[in-house]
């Protein structure tokens, strides 16, 4: 049995001027997952987003929402959007901004009130229900931002750089809010250039470049077809070895750092290399290959702005 996906993108295209956004671009977001977008800056992202909300109209391609096309700006009532930007009136109180959204998505009466007390609770703003949000922190606007786009009770949300600019203990509260909605049903797209979170908190990493999708899949899955599933072990030493034969690997003052595929039997060569060669391990450190080394392989090192 195939479970119909929540969001299928499929052949993609948009082109500003001489710029192509989107080249044939395809995926799906399933029921229950996070699934992390990532690209570097112009990749595509933010266009991509605009366009599943209906505020970018595509030069070709098609867009489904539950197995149902979307037309036009129609058809997202089960869509939230959580834009990159602070979209928050920042002269009203906390309350005040929850009560106006959940009215632009429809909700009246005792279903509001209902809507807006639950929200100020899972942001953890209800001691700040009645102050004006222009006095608030980073981290408590970006809060109240994923509230405003979730009143309506979406089964699908999109989150464009959700925790930009925050502290470490409000991303972590962010995500805590994330997990909430996740264990309630809703699926979750998310863009971000914070390479570990993507890589703790996602199930699935799809990579965008040039407007195309480039790799996707899980993060085991990533690194084996790119970078391989080696570990790196990080070794300082209290001098440098007399002879550096049969120490393979790169030597950065005396640091060596060598990849290893089965460090049970490798690392224990290499220890009593070392110590036969009359040096003291002073550091030793062992990782294994991240979302960062998967993205530059894919993608390159060029900055580009």
């Amino acid at each position: 049995m195939t479970t119909t996906p929540v969001l299928r993108v499929t052949h993609a295209r948009k082109t500003f001027g001489q710029t192509a956004a989107l080249q044939d671009l395809s995926f799906e977001l399933r029921p229950g997952e996070l699934l992390a977008l990532l690209g570097p800056n112009g990749a595509g992202k933010t266009t991509l987003i605009r366009a599943i909300a209906g505020r970018v109209a595509l030069d070709g391609g098609e867009i489904e929402l539950f197995g149902e096309r979307l037309s036009g700006a129609n058809g997202r009532e089960v869509l939230g959007v959580v834009p990159q930007e602070i979209a928050l009136y920042p002269l009203l109180t906390a309350r005040e901004n929850l009560q106006t959204f959940g009215r632009l998505n429809g909700l009246t009466g005792a279903a509001l009130k209902s809507r807006v007390d639950w929200a100020l609770e899972w942001t953890a703003l209800a001691d700040r229900a009645k102050e004006p949000i222009k006095a608030f922190s980073g981290g408590m606007k970006r809060r109240l931002n994923i509230a405003c786009a979730v009143l309506h009770e979406p089964k699908a949300l999109l989150l464009d750089e959700p925790t930009v600019g925050v502290d470490p203990q409000s991303r972590e509260r962010v995500y805590e809010m994330l997990d909430k909605l996740r264990a309630s049903g809703v699926s979750l797209l998310l863009t971000t250039h914070q390479l570990e979170e993507a890589e703790a908190r996602c199930d699935r990493i799809v990579i965008v470049d040039h407007g195309k999708i480039i790799a996707e899949g899980s993060l085991a899955a990533l690194v084996e077809s790119t970078v391989g599933g080696h570990l790196h072990v990080a070794v300082r030493l209290d001098r440098l070895p007399a002879s550096r034969d049969g120490l393979a690997g790169e030597w950065n003052d005396r640091e060596l750092t060598a990849r290893m595929r089965d460090v049970a039997t490798e690392l224990p060569v290499l220890l009593e290399r070392l110590r036969t060669s009359g040096c003291a391990v002073e550091d030793l450190q062992v990782r294994g290959p991240s979302l960062q080394s998967v993205f530059l392989h894919l993608t390159g090192r060029e900055l580009r702005e």
